[in-house]
């Protein structure tokens, strides 16, 4: 249901080439388009990047089942809502269920990649930010990731559903996936990237369809617990990272701000022009060269 990491890099290549010829076009569009190209590229790199590395992350699965029930009774201690509980609410409705698989399976990937071309075209001025925000939470979760930590629906003191497998969704088995490659429950990159999208429309748009945005973090964050993917802690420390990104960019972008306007001072007075007439202390006593109502002769000729 998800491009491999392969087929994406094939797919950065064409798309760097397109960008490469874009480049030396006269066409304003095409210029346009090359630097949409350039821009996708990038983006596929990532996604290969992190497609790779989730399959390189997790090496070991010792220890995974306990952290995940040392998890659940800290969840309890923290009084969060029991993962059993809210799965059993959808569990007698099919049709429920079988959406929460697919909208858990396809809507992960594809979200992003619509919140990514509705920025660039629409705030591109902003892009960087979040493009380099998404690359930062996704680089902070593989490297947690490398401690495995088993999804409720594998731990089967639980008795939580694996409603994929159950229903012949399971986005998992699609892909051909290790059980080590399914340890990486924590943190939840389902949740972090829908968070960011929707704290991202929300600050960049004064549009009601970021109401979109809000509603896609919501509804991610519940799907992923009552299929059985996630614990609620697991989408808990995703966004926790993602605040701690967000601060730092903000930090830096104050610190570069505070800097360009030093910097420009600096300049302003290095290069500023030399005032022909300091300020001495003294004025010039320059007497008129006409007294009160004398009349300047006027000469003939000339």
């Amino acid at each position: 249901m998800w491009l491999p990491w392969d087929y994406a890099l094939i797919l950065a290549s064409g798309l760097a080439v397109i960008a490469f010829v874009a480049r030396r076009a006269r066409t304003k569009w095409v210029v346009g388009a090359g630097a949409f190209a350039a821009e996708a590229a990038l983006v596929a790199v990532l996604y290969a990047a992190w497609q790779y590395a989730g399959r390189l992350s997790v090496t070991k699965t010792d220890g995974a089942v306990d952290r995940a029930l040392w998890l659940w009774d800290l969840e309890r201690a923290m009084w969060l809502p029991d993962e059993v509980k809210t799965q059993a609410m959808i569990l007698g409705h099919d049709w429920l269920v079988q959406a929460s698989n697919i909208y858990y399976g396809g809507a992960h990937v594809p979200g992003m990649g619509i919140f990514l071309v509705w920025l660039f075209a629409r705030h591109r001025d902003v892009y960087p930010q979040w493009r380099n925000a998404i690359a930062m939470l996704t680089a902070a979760s593989l490297a947690v990731q490398l401690i495995p930590l088993a999804p409720p629906r594998l731990v089967g003191e639980l008795g939580i559903v694996d409603t994929g497998i159950v229903y012949g969704q399971s986005v998992y088995a699609t892909m051909g996936s290790t059980v080590a490659g399914q340890l990486q429950a924590m943190p939840s990159l389902h949740v972090g990237w829908a968070v960011l999208i929707g704290v991202a429309a929300w600050q960049v748009s004064t549009s009601p369809w970021r109401w979109i945005g809000m509603g896609h973090a919501a509804l991610t964050s519940w799907v992923v617990v009552v299929t059985g993917n996630h614990f609620w802690l697991d989408g808990v420390v995703v966004v926790v990272l993602l605040a701690v990104i967000m601060a730092g960019q903000s930090a830096a972008r104050r610190l570069r701000a505070r800097w360009r306007s030093d910097r420009r001072d600096d300049l302003s007075e290095d290069d500023g022009p030399e005032d022909p007439w300091p300020d001495a202390g003294w004025e010039l006593d320059v007497e008129p060269a006409l007294e009160p109502g004398e009349l300047v002769p006027v000469g003939v000729g000339g």
